[in-house]
C-alpha cells in the first residue's frame, strides 16, 4: 500500500524507545485546523512504510491530552482520534475539520508568529504577524478592538490605579465587560491596548526653529494607552511656555497653547486611530506650532466637514467607551469644536486634515502668532509714517515754488519714478495738489498756497 503526504494529510513516527509523540504533531494539527483540516496518521513513517504504535489505547491518550493541554482555543470538538489498522499493525489515525475559532495556536508561545501554523503543500509553517490579524478579522466577523489579541501574557496596572482612582471596580466581571475580554474567555486587542504590554507607541519630535531641519530631542512612548495619555501631556506641557503681558500695572500670563488643546488633539490621536496600522502617532514640536499626527484617516464615509459639525463614528467605539467612562472625554464628537472654540479670539486658526490614512491637527503657538501680527502692525505703522513724511516732504517743497514736478519729486527724497507718479497722484486724489498740464510737461499745484 502507498501513501503519500499532502496538503490533508500527514505521517508522523514514535520516537523510538521511548514511544513518545513528536513535538511537530501539535503544529500540525494546528495547521490543519487553520487551513481546510485533514488527516494526521500517528506509525506511518514519512516515506509512506506503515511501522504502527506500540501501544494504541496509550497513544490515543496521548495524543488526546496534548490537544487539550498544547492548542488554544479548544480544538477538542474539531478533532477526532481513532485506532485503525494497516497492514496488520495499528496505527492511530486524528481527522481534524477546520475550526471555528481560528487562527489557533500554541498555548505556549500565544497568538504570534511561531505559535500560528497554516498548511502549504505538504508542510505546517508559521504565519506571520499580518496574516493571523487578517485570519482574526477575517475569522471574528469584528473589529479590530474585539478580536483576540496575539499577546495573552496581559497585566493592568495603570488602568487597574485609573479605575481606583475613580472608585470603579475593576475584575475579571467589569473585564468582559467592557469588552476586554471577548466570548472565548481570551483578551481582545482593546485589552492590549489598555494593557502595560501595549505594543503601539506615540513618538514626539520637538525642533529647533519652525521647520525640521534641527532636533532638540526625540522620545518614544510606551506602554498602556493610559500612561502614554498622561505621560505624553506632560511632556508636551514642558514646552508650553507663558508669556506675561501688562495692560497699566495689570499682568496677563498666556500659554502658548491651551492646555485644554493638546489634551483634545492627543486623546483624538488614541481613541481614533486605526490600529491596524503598525506604525506611532507622530507628535511634531516647533517654535510656531504643534502638529499631532495619527494613523487611518477618517472613518470611511465620513467627511471633515462632517466631523468639524460634530458629527461622531468612532473606529474604536470601545476604547472611547472607556475613556469616557474614566471621564477623560466628555462627551462624543465634541473634541475639534471644543479646539476650535479654544482658539476663538487668535488671528490663527487651529488646521484639521484628512487625507487617505492619516489624519493631522496644527495648533498654533499662541504668542508666537500675537507677536507676527504686532510685529506686522509695527512695521505697516512704521511704512505709514514714512510716507506721510515723504508727502509732507513733497507739499512743503511745492509750497515754496507754487508747482513741482514729478522729476523735482523724485531728486527730493530718493526715489523711483513708479512710487513719485504714486505719491503724486494719492496727493491729488486727496485734494492736496492739482495737476496742470502744459503741452509736454507736467506740473503738481498745491491746493492752497
Amino acid at each position: 500500500m502507498v501513501h503519500i503526504e499532502n496538503i490533508d494529510t500527514e505521517f508522523k513516527e514514535l520516537e523510538r524507545d521511548t514511544h513518545k509523540i513528536p513535538d511537530s504533531v501539535s503544529k500540525t494539527l494546528i495547521a490543519f485546523l487553520n487551513t481546510e483540516g485533514g488527516e494526521l496518521f500517528l506509525g506511518i513513517r514519512n516515506d509512506g512504510s506503515v511501522c504502527g504504535v506500540h501501544d494504541a489505547d496509550d497513544t490515543s491518550n496521548r495524543l488526546s491530552s496534548l490537544i487539550h493541554d498544547a492548542i488554544l482555543p479548544d480544538a477538542s470538538s474539531f478533532i477526532s482520534i481513532r485506532t485503525v489498522a494497516m497492514e496488520n499493525k495499528h496505527v492511530v489515525k486524528a481527522s481534524v475539520v477546520t475550526g471555528t475559532e481560528r487562527p489557533y495556536y500554541l498555548g505556549r508561545i500565544g497568538l504570534k508568529p511561531g505559535g500560528v501554523y497554516i498548511r502549504l503543500g505538504n508542510a505546517s509553517v508559521p504565519m506571520n504577524e499580518s496574516g493571523i490579524r487578517n485570519l482574526l478579522l477575517e475569522t471574528s466577523g469584528t473589529s479590530f478592538e474585539e478580536s483576540r489579541s496575539f499577546e495573552q501574557e496581559l497585566t493592568f496596572n495603570t488602568l487597574q490605579k485609573e479605575m481606583d482612582v475613580r472608585q470603579l471596580a475593576f475584575g475579571r466581571a467589569q473585564m468582559e465587560t467592557l469588552k476586554l475580554i471577548g466570548s472565548d474567555k481570551l483578551f481582545t486587542n482593546l485589552a492590549m491596548l489598555l494593557s502595560d504590554q501595549c505594543t503601539h507607541s506615540c513618538k514626539v519630535a520637538v525642533f529647533q526653529g519652525r521647520d525640521t531641519t534641527t532636533f532638540r530631542d526625540r522620545r518614544e512612548f510606551t506602554g498602556s494607552l493610559l500612561k502614554q495619555l498622561g505621560d505624553v501631556y506632560e511632556y508636551l506641557n514642558n514646552y508650553n511656555k507663558t508669556k506675561a503681558s501688562f495692560t497699566g500695572l495689570l499682568r496677563e500670563d498666556t500659554l502658548d497653547y491651551p492646555q485644554d488643546a493638546i489634551r483634545e488633539a492627543l486623546l483624538n490621536c488614541l481613541i481614533h486611530r486605526d490600529y491596524l496600522f503598525t506604525g506611532s502617532i507622530i507628535i511634531n514640536v516647533y517654535d510656531d506650532h504643534m502638529e499631532f499626527i495619527s494613523l487611518g484617516g477618517l472613518v470611511r464615509g465620513l467627511s471633515l466637514e462632517a466631523v468639524q459639525l460634530g458629527v461622531s463614528q468612532s473606529r474604536n467605539p470601545n476604547l472611547a467607551a472607556i475613556f469616557y467612562r474614566l471621564r477623560l472625554v466628555e462627551s462624543y464628537g465634541t473634541g475639534i469644536r471644543k479646539i476650535m472654540r479654544l482658539y476663538e479670539h487668535c488671528p490663527k486658526k487651529p488646521i484639521f486634515k484628512a487625507v487617505e490614512g492619516a489624519f493631522s491637527c496644527i495648533l498654533p503657538n499662541r504668542n508666537e502668532v500675537v507677536q507676527y501680527v504686532q510685529k506686522q502692525e509695527r512695521t505697516e505703522s512704521t511704512v505709514g509714517e514714512s510716507i506721510d513724511s515723504e508727502k509732507q516732504s513733497i507739499l512743503h517743497l511745492a509750497r515754496q515754488k507754487g508747482s513741482i514736478s514729478r522729476k523735482e519729486v523724485e531728486d527730493l527724497v530718493g526715489l523711483k519714478t513708479t512710487k513719485a507718479f504714486r505719491l503724486l497722484k494719492e496727493l491729488c486724489d486727496e485734494g492736496q495738489l492739482t495737476q496742470q498740464v502744459s503741452g509736454k510737461f507736467t506740473r503738481y499745484i498745491p491746493s492752497t498756497m
